[in-house]
């Protein structure tokens, strides 16, 4: 089962994975301390700008992946918003207390959730897993049988997926799927469950011993097929998310778009 996924080749492709993977986790961590809102929006714009046009994807496929998270965006500032504290009452009917404070809070959480979607996006769609592992066991020695285990079972979810497709069109054509009830319903788990979990343990089995023949166990030196190294690249890469955070700091004092500082109650 093969997905064909076209996209251009830009210089987020090019980045050293590891250095990527830790400067995303670093940013992760910097924007849970970010409590000026204002602040946070523009380092969400700098991230959308970032996925929008240097993720090489085409637009179409990007506006369909950030659905789901404009989504979470909506239900995560409007929980807050409907339902928040504050003193400044804007509306309140029943259960619903809308306040100047807790439309802020909930812009801030609705902001903070979908900069993390699109940084993580931005990564999943620019990040081959192959040289993420390669680059793991290369610039901070992540121990091959690891490395090489996480490749294998990557390879094999498309495969269990097959699979799975081959018995619900075997399961079909011989009515089962037309059956209704519990009793049809346990009979469906028993029957796809049985096979699939007989057929991983079989193929992980042949795996594992593959790859103890090979010597993919760690032990000793290796030589690598991928050599994956720095680039000016990676410098962009850090230099671009260091002028969103320092920009954005200084549109958040000199041009607000909303007249708020610390969100926090």
């Amino acid at each position: 089962m093969e997905m064909d996924l076209n996209f251009n080749e830009t210089w987020l492709h090019k980045i050293n994975p590891t250095l990527k993977l830790f400067t995303m986790m670093i940013l992760f961590i910097f924007v849970l301390f970010v409590h000026q809102l204002n602040w946070l929006i523009n380092l969400t714009i700098g991230a959308l700008i970032l996925l929008w046009f240097f993720s090489g994807h085409p637009k179409k496929r990007i506006s369909l992946l950030l659905i789901p998270f404009l989504i979470i965006f909506i239900s995560t500032s409007s929980s807050m918003i409907l339902f928040g504290k504050g003193d400044t009452t804007w509306v309140k009917w029943g259960l619903v207390h809308i306040t100047e404070e807790s439309f802020y809070r909930g812009f801030h959480l609705g902001f903070r959730a979908l900069i993390f979607a699109t940084l993580g996006l931005t990564f999943a769609l620019t990040t081959r897993p192959v040289n993420l592992f390669y680059s793991l066991m290369q610039q901070v020695k992540l121990n091959p049988k690891y490395a090489y285990s996480f490749m294998a079972g990557l390879r094999l979810i498309p495969i269990m997926v097959e699979e799975f497709l081959t018995i619900r069109n075997a399961m079909k054509v011989r009515g089962v799927q037309q059956q209704r009830g519990l009793r049809a319903f346990y009979f469906k788990i028993k029957s796809y469950s049985i096979p699939l979990l007989s057929q991983s343990i079989r193929r992980a089995h042949r795996i594992a011993v593959a790859m103890e023949a090979k010597r993919f166990t760690g032990v000793g030196g290796r030589t690598y097929y991928y050599k994956l190294g720095f680039s000016v690249n990676d410098g962009i890469f850090v230099a671009y998310l260091g002028v969103i955070i320092l920009l954005g700091y200084y549109l958040s004092v000199v041009w607000p778009l909303f007249p708020v500082g610390d969100v926090r109650y």
